[in-house]
């Protein structure tokens, strides 16, 4: 009885205490009551110590030289085992917040909050921190890039909360907008030298949302963010075949740099990288990641300028003449021919004497490295036998594929269930896009056995596995027509730039293996001082 009348006259002495510093005229004069409220957190009555939570942040700014202390004893608060004196005390951390010099600790209390188990004490945390974001963007946002930039334990709760709460309202939280964007951008490039791919892709796409990196910027702000993504690519790494982690970095990044590449920047680092460390040891990689390689060098091939294309123009070949048999076989592997072709046609139309002395043709520039006192008549020889080869394999399977296409519509009739009829149908796809892959190989194959061939260098060929360009619809005056796709890629959309522009088709089932698990990761340590994260979630 005795405690419970102690705890309740303690707590009446927290409310006298407030009521007189609520009514001061000049509360600064009442230093005293101020701290007697602040040294009620030592005790141990509950009551008292939520009265405390509410009245310590209320009169805070009027005791600068008590911001200390008083900082202390909200930190204790939020440590208390009562679910409510936590709640409290998180609730009044932005009115400390209305004082800068304290604002980065309590963005970094509040960010270590994150990881609460009780729902409703997370979300006063995320409303305390979007509170004090809003009061002092920089000086909150440094801290939680700081724990994911050093890799601590709740890393993964801070990218989720910028992810669903910052993220999102960046046009509010980005004033001056120039400014600002260019902070955070500094901020996600330290903060991304060790994170997985969903993670990367999630703060790439961020990027590619803001208006520095807009349609209209520079293209010096597009070579940033492919630096940016070079960096992550580990291309100053020499390749190992057996570092799966690697490949499918490497991949995923290539994929995310297509459209950027588009805007000019630079895919200089990712071409020569492959031509001088991957296809030395293509035989070695494994069969299921060769298809996305290639993949990414046909897609890129549009935009590889005449001295990229030079260099990478023998590595091509190569492969070319690896995958296209010498004479006519049953099968080959039209996925890697079709983009090798095109790759090839893509470069040649960029530097078309190169392939005097790969193919023996006879381009004529005037320059000495047409080479036309050289005999190549051996390499145009096999390399024509090759294309005749290819095209009478690619026909006689062509010929088999349409009479087992006409089956299909039969086999969904008599399906008996919606599974037979899904199946049935997905094969169908898969033959119509393999139909697409020899008609291409054909139309690419075809002009190359003049002596001096036309390469093709336009969006004539649409790429299998990309979607088809939709037809223009017809125009009125005064109607802009929208932009065709470039290859199977759609131009950059000035709305909805919060994906990134990116085209979807590519980057996203490049990161939906990863987010189902499908990289294999070897956490192999990326040398840059983080825990070495694999690329994929597992």
């Amino acid at each position: 009885m005795a405690t419970a009348d102690a705890d309740t006259a303690e707590v009446e002495r927290l409310y006298e205490l407030g009521d007189r510093l609520s009514s001061a005229k000049d509360k600064s004069q009442h230093a005293a009551d101020y701290e007697a409220i602040i040294a009620s957190v030592k005790g141990q009555n509950v009551k008292a110590k939520q009265l405390a939570a509410q009245l310590i942040p209320r009169y805070f700014g009027s005791f600068p030289a008590l911001g200390t202390f008083a900082m202390e004893a909200m930190f204790d608060l939020v440590e208390m085992e009562e679910l409510a004196i936590r709640i409290q005390a998180i609730r009044g951390f932005p009115l400390l917040g209305k004082d800068a010099e304290f604002v980065s600790k309590i963005a970094d209390i509040l960010g270590q909050l994150l990881a609460c188990e009780e729902n409703v004490e997370r979300d006063a945390v995320h409303k305390a921190l979007m509170s004090l974001i809003r009061q002092d963007v920089k000086n909150s946002l440094q801290p939680l890039f700081k724990h994911v930039e050093s890799g601590s334990e709740i890393r993964e709760k801070i990218i989720c909360f910028l992810r669903d709460k910052v993220f999102p309202v960046k046009t509010e939280l980005l004033k001056p907008q120039a400014e600002m964007e260019r902070y955070i951008t500094d901020l996600i490039k330290k903060s991304v030298q060790d994170v997985t791919g969903v993670e990367f892709k999630l703060f790439m796409d961020f990027l590619r949302s803001l208006s520095i990196f807009g349609d209209s910027a520079p293209r010096e702000s597009f070579q940033e963010l492919i630096e940016i993504i070079q960096a992550q690519a580990d291309l100053d790494a020499q390749f190992d075949v057996s570092d799966i982690d690697h490949i499918e970095r490497w991949t995923s990044c290539m994929y995310m740099a297509l459209p950027i590449f588009t805007t000019g920047a630079s895919s200089s680092k990712f071409l020569n990288y492959f031509a001088k460390q991957i296809v030395p040891v293509f035989d070695k990689i494994p069969e299921e990641r060769k298809l996305d390689l290639l993949k990414t060098i046909s897609a890129s091939s549009p935009f590889a300028v005449a001295q990229d294309s030079r260099q990478l123009l023998p590595s091509v070949v190569q492969l070319l003449k690896k995958y296209m048999p010498g004479k006519k076989v049953d099968d080959i592997n039209h996925n890697y021919v079709e983009c090798l072709l095109y790759t090839f046609h893509h470069l040649a139309h960029k530097t078309p004497n190169t392939t005097n002395s790969l193919c023996g043709y006879k381009i004529v520039t005037g320059q000495p490295s047409d080479r036309l006192g050289e005999d190549f008549s051996e390499h145009y020889k096999d390399f024509t036998e090759r294309l005749t080869g290819t095209e009478e394999t690619v026909r006689a399977a062509s010929k088999r594929l349409t009479q087992g296409m006409a089956d299909f519509n039969k086999a969904i009739s008599s399906a008996k269930t919606a599974e037979e009829k899904s199946k049935i149908k997905t094969d169908q796809q898969k033959s119509t896009m393999t139909m697409r892959s020899y008609n291409n190989i054909l139309a690419m194959s075809q002009p190359l056995h003049a002596k001096s061939p036309l390469f093709i260098g336009d969006k004539k060929i649409t790429l299998s596995w990309m979607e088809l360009p939709k037809k223009p619809a017809a125009t009125t005056a005064g109607v802009k027509r929208t932009q065709p796709a470039y290859n199977g890629i759609a131009p950059v959309s000035k709305k909805g730039r919060g994906g990134g522009g990116m085209p979807n088709q590519l980057v996203n089932r490049a990161f939906e293996a990863l987010s189902r698990g499908g990289g294999r990761g070897s956490g192999r340590g990326r040398g840059r001082g983080g825990r070495g994260r694999a690329w994929a979630y597992r």
